[in-house]
């Protein structure tokens, strides 16, 4: 396939490059430009300052200036005219991300910069080329990254005739840390604190040399803190060249775009991607913080996989987690019959194969040395996107074993019980839930559950872990 950046260069868009740009089915001609050279996008450094006003000498101020010369300098002196992006994010709500990109680097020039690292950032710069604009990329390297995550910001410079401008972490905070608590703490007290070291900290120094920076943030990409986010915002974390809140302007070109259809641009387009994508990652961070996604599970389950899922989010972001559906999970709480609770929250595992257990009802399970049959429970919460992933496996797996329509019951109850809320510490302390979903199978001559150990959740797997204990 002809590279895109062939297409530009011969100042055509084929009717390929058009139907591919359209993720969003908004029709857009792209002008035909002149190829830059790499030196011509290198704009200004992020950390660069406005160059300094030079004094008006006293001769100067004195000498009568010329009236066209006098409107050129009112017009300059002239303030922009305030944006509501609130009205902006509005207006453009239904555009294509490639009309999105347009507008955001029409409206800040060399003050902007595409945030590069995963598959999501490539389809921003493919964006960027097309819209015939120059534009400015910049990466953060936290020294944990993946041998094949440099790799492609070697071919990502070399298709697309750029030069990313990275942003390292202060080596002498990485350096206290390490020395303080290893190579490894955040195994064992969260990915917090390396985090705010390795990243939160390096971008923000990095984005105080601009006025506005363009995201990869998808809202399906965790339904739990991503949900709300708008193509373009204030951003409500970090500040920008002038300082202060408000300085800074957030652009998420694919918010509203589903992960296949960006992975349809980036195939259409062949545009460079990670290697570790064809070795089942997803989601790709530092090396030690990333693994593969398994079936079953959300592309986030891939990263900090020992933590709890709402705490799935490294603070670069921060700003976008939706509070109030995080407030609405944690009082979505107590469980009952109708498995319903948490306000605006649908229930998920609705099938008539699978049991809605109340927590009495667990707890008589429990108590119970010879079950007539063994019972599988999930203990889930409808507002966690790994639990939401399984859905469909777990729900088919039901019917499997209630015999599928054939009349011939395998003998094994399959069941759920909401364990966020209320119900929380009760499933900590009685029935070994760390995060969510954990699954127990309680054998029918045992008293104690046995939990489910792997987090293969697709239908073979879940039912060989019945299979062999039942």
């Amino acid at each position: 396939m002809a590279s895109a950046t062939a297409s530009i260069s011969s100042h055509s868009v084929s009717l390929r490059d058009l139907k591919a740009a359209r993720v969003g089915a908004v029709k857009q001609q792209v002008a035909a430009v002149p190829a830059r050279s790499q030196r011509a996008r290198a704009v200004r450094p992020l950390r660069a300052a406005e160059p300094a006003r030079q004094p008006v000498s006293a001769s100067a101020a004195s000498a009568p200036a010329a009236p066209v010369a006098e409107e050129a300098t009112a017009a300059a002196a002239a303030p922009a005219p305030a944006v509501d992006y609130d009205a902006l994010a509005q207006e453009l709500q239904g555009a294509s991300p490639l009309e999105i990109m347009d507008r955001a680097l029409a409206l800040f020039g060399s003050d902007i910069a595409i945030a590069f690292s995963g598959a999501e950032d490539a389809a921003l710069i493919e964006y960027a080329k097309l819209t015939g604009r120059p534009f400015r990329v910049f990466s953060l390297d936290t020294g944990r990254l993946n041998p094949e995550t440099y790799q492609l910001f070697d071919k990502v410079e070399k298709h697309y005739g750029v030069h990313i401008e990275y942003t390292f972490p202060d080596a002498g905070e990485v350096q206290e840390l390490v020395r303080a608590k290893g190579l490894f703490s955040f195994y064992e007290d969260g990915h917090q604190e390396c985090c705010r070291v390795r990243k939160v900290r390096p971008l923000r120094r990095a984005l105080r040399g601009l006025r506005a920076w363009i995201t990869g943030q998808r809202k399906d990409q965790s339904p739990g803190t991503r949900a709300s986010i708008p193509v373009v915002q204030v951003d409500p974390s970090f500040e920008g060249l002038d300082g202060g809140a408000g300085s800074l302007i957030k652009w998420n070109p694919v918010a509203n775009v589903e992960g296949k259809d960006v992975w349809t641009f980036l195939r259409t387009m062949d545009v460079p991607v990670n290697a570790l994508h064809a070795q089942g990652y997803v989601s790709i961070g530092c090396e030690p913080c990333t693994r593969p996604v398994l079936p079953g599970q959300h592309e986030r389950e891939g990263r900090w996989w020992w933590e709890d899922a709402k705490a799935k989010e490294c603070g670069l972001h921060k700003g976008n987690i939706d509070k109030e559906g995080q407030a609405a999970h944690k009082a979505g709480g107590v469980n009952g019959g109708n498995g319903t609770g948490g306000a605006g929250v649908p229930d998920i595992f609705q099938s008539h194969d699978v049991v809605s257990l109340t927590r009495a009802g667990v707890e008589n399970l429990m108590r119970l040395e010879n079950r007539a049959e063994p019972w599988l429970v999930v203990l889930y919460a409808p507002w966690c996107p790994f639990c939401q992933a399984m859905e469909a496996s777990y729900v088919e797996l039901a019917e499997k074993l209630a015999g599928g329509g054939s009349g011939s019951s395998s003998g094994v109850k399959v069941a759920k019980f909401r364990a966020d809320g209320d119900q929380k510490a009760f499933a900590q302390a009685e029935l070994q839930l760390q995060s969510f979903p954990t699954i127990l199978l309680f054998p029918s001559r045992t008293a104690r559950p046995i939990k489910y150990p792997s987090e293969r959740r697709d239908v073979d797997s879940l039912l060989a872990f019945v299979n062999s204990l039942r």
